[in-house]
């Protein structure tokens, strides 16, 4: 069973690129682990692809070589963040509509030219005071993946609510320090979830 990882940093997280099987230090790698302790029986193979920086214009860019031709069973994916972070000098916002455009583009490519199920995962901010404005774009974004997630998502971890809760008996730097980059503590979270999504999707059967 092959499951790819897609996204920016956070996915990323130092890999190895030049070995898509190298996990890197973030998510991925918790995910990778926990997935294979609950299904041991199953020969797994794990591919990474996160580029660090990169925004939903750079994977529509990659929609051929680096989601189609993989052609993965279980496509876990991240997004988002950086279509915010990146214009937040300024404040010159991507318009929405572009951006629900992109990520579109991406999730209908891997929903009719795969077989692939797809796991999304909500972009997050936690509440760091130096980008809580990032929230005057960032959560119509979220909404907008949201509504994605509801026409192609066979799974969704909406991750920033989640992450939210997280936050309410821990501090915000307990999970990342700049509140968008996961630390060990914030990965090994991240990837409880996804193993538990993955793992879910295994048992019922959704993916075989």
């Amino acid at each position: 069973m092959k499951i790819l990882f897609q996204g920016d940093s956070i996915t990323d997280a130092g890999r190895n690129r030049e070995d898509c099987h190298d996990m890197g230090s973030g998510y991925p790698s918790f995910a990778a682990e926990f997935i294979k302790e609950n299904d041991p029986d199953i020969e797994f193979e794990f591919v990474n692809l996160g580029i660090s920086g990169d925004q939903t214009k750079d994977l529509v860019e990659r929609i051929e070589k680096d989601f189609v031709e993989v052609n993965p069973d279980i496509l876990v994916i991240h997004i988002g963040i950086n279509d915010t972070w990146h214009r937040a000098e300024t404040k010159e916002w991507l318009d929405n509509e572009t951006f629900e455009k992109n990520y579109r583009e991406v999730l209908e490519a891997v929903r009719y030219r795969t077989y692939a199920k797809i796991v999304m995962v909500e972009q997050f901010l936690l509440p760091v005071e130096d980008k809580e404005f990032f929230r005057e774009d960032l959560n119509g974004k979220i909404d907008i993946t949201r509504k994605l997630a509801r026409r192609f998502a066979d799974c969704y971890i909406p991750l920033d609510g989640l992450m939210a809760m997280a936050c309410v008996n821990n501090k915000p730097e307990h999970w990342s320090d700049d509140g968008v980059h996961p630390n060990k503590n914030g990965s090994e979270f991240i990837g409880r979830l996804v193993a538990d999504a993955v793992n879910e999707m295994i048992a019922k059967g959704v993916v075989e």
